[in-house]
């Protein structure tokens, strides 16, 4: 009796993977804009299309494309408009630097922002969930990266009168996160530190840019 089933489970499977592919196609066709992610793939394990945003770059959407990265130091912000439902998702590696560059989390939230407002979202209406900021090299708590990128983001929403709905940060955890923009769904897992020598490789990095700086005066599922 089990056979009609397990038969049917892998046509609905393999139909998945099939749209799922010819989505990602459909979007590597696509022009981007500086700073936008564009590596996409079909993820197996949530049979969806997906994007991972690196560092620097950001991703806006208004469907549930699978938006993801992974953090170390670095802090992912991911804003969602409810009424327009439209989300978007960035990767910032320090709080401030030189240039325009979304590495920077100054230039990284004001991309997000306006993207998003492009596409049809109210800043008034935005609620953010906040991810990262781990500090994830043993020996380098004394530059605190990780600490300063959290401050600062909570912070400059704070100012921009954007709620923060949830939050996994600090701690010593790396971190992947997944981002639905249509429905504002995010999920995070918290990864073994034997499993982010890349993530440890960025962060060092980033900690030999960080240079000191003044202060600054929903819910989350796992996977």
């Amino acid at each position: 009796m089990s056979m009609p089933n397990a038969s049917q489970a892998l046509l609905n499977s393999t139909a998945l993977a099939s749209a799922g592919a010819a989505r990602v196609a459909q979007l590597k066709t696509q022009s981007r804009k500086q700073g936008e992610a564009s590596f996409f793939f079909y993820d197996a394990h949530f049979k969806n299309a997906a994007v991972k945003v690196l560092p620097g770059e950001y991703f806006v959407d208004n469907e549930d494309l699978l938006v993801m990265t992974t953090l170390g130091s670095c802090i992912a912000a991911c804003l969602w408009d409810r009424h327009a439902q439209i989300g978007g998702m960035n990767h910032f590696m320090l709080p401030e630097g030189h240039g325009d560059s979304g590495r920077y989390g100054s230039f990284a939230m004001e991309l997000l922002i306006n993207e998003m407002m492009k596409r049809g979202a109210s800043k008034g209406r935005m609620e953010a969930k906040i991810f990262g900021g781990g500090a994830v090299i043993a020996g380098m708590n004394t530059i605190n990266v990780g600490e300063r990128n959290t401050n600062f983001v909570l912070d400059y929403l704070k100012t921009e009168r954007i709620p923060v709905v949830s939050k996994d940060v600090m701690d010593v955890y790396p971190r992947k996160v997944c981002f639905l923009p249509r429905s504002g769904k995010a999920m995070v897992k918290r990864l073994a530190a034997t499993n982010a020598d890349a993530l440890v490789q960025q962060d060092k990095v980033a900690a030999q840019k960080a240079q000191p700086v003044a202060s600054s005066g929903g819910s989350i599922d796992l996977f």
